[in-house]
């Protein structure tokens, strides 16, 4: 039998986007902080130790993007509770720093946020069509992810998963992961460059990474069968 999984989502967009493949692969949620019943932490460390307590011993753990760094993040501080690890789209720092420029600028993200302060519901399609650019189905995936996001989370919860996008680094942790790690990312991804999740890989001792040409952030609705397979071909090794 098969260790449960469980799978963090992403910034701003909630469940709803990953709710088909979650399933196919008979997987349950952690919520992001602040979202649906959970409540709000603002430490990022808070909210892995909030995550891990939760978390049965030896569980498969997943997330996407910002829920990729909790996730590796739970990984590397709590090793009893994660049996293997898998990260979509995931990076170690969401922000170009001092031997890592395989992200995106301080600049653009502190542009980014004060859009979002300014007016989070009109940023969001600007925001999902951004990080589909370069997918072969950039459109319809795009189309997907706004019919299927969850409602928009307070904005003192959307600011919180920014301030974590600014402020952690996880290339430190990646080396203390010490669990089978898979990590699948879209060949084509702007938010978190291949170069990153390359960069990731090598940094986690013995991680494997797949990516999906032609697809950009969101490969479980761009790729759904080869991610599901994917995943679960990993989950049964």
């Amino acid at each position: 039998m098969n260790a449960p999984l469980f799978f963090i989502p992403g910034w701003c967009l909630g469940r709803g986007p990953l709710n088909t493949a979650v399933d196919a692969l008979n997987g349950q949620f952690f919520d992001l902080p602040g979202y649906r019943e959970t409540p709000l932490i603002d430490d990022f460390t808070a909210a892995t130790d909030a995550i891990a307590s939760a978390l049965p011993a030896g569980a498969t753990l997943a997330g996407w993007s910002i829920g990729a760094q909790l996730a590796l993040a739970v990984a590397a501080r709590h090793p009893e509770k994660v049996g293997k690890l898998v990260l979509v789209a995931g990076t170690a720092s969401f922000v170009q720093r001092d031997g890592w420029p395989h992200a995106m600028p301080q600049a653009t993200l502190a542009e980014f946020t004060t859009a979002v302060a300014a007016d989070a519901a009109g940023m969001l399609p600007r925001f999902v069509g951004g990080f589909n650019r370069g997918d072969s189905r950039a459109k319809d995936v795009t189309r997907e992810l706004l019919a299927l996001a969850d409602p928009l989370p307070d904005d003192a919860v959307l600011a919180s998963g920014l301030r974590w996008l600014r402020d952690v680094d996880l290339r430190d942790a990646a080396g203390q992961v010490k669990v089978p790690t898979l990590l699948l990312h879209g060949g084509a991804d702007p938010l978190m460059p291949p170069a990153a999740a390359q960069a990731l890989t090598a940094l986690i001792p013995g991680a494997w990474l797949e990516i999906f040409a032609d697809c950009a952030h969101a490969p479980f609705l761009s790729r759904p069968d080869e991610f599901i397979t994917s995943v679960r071909n990993f989950l049964h090794d």
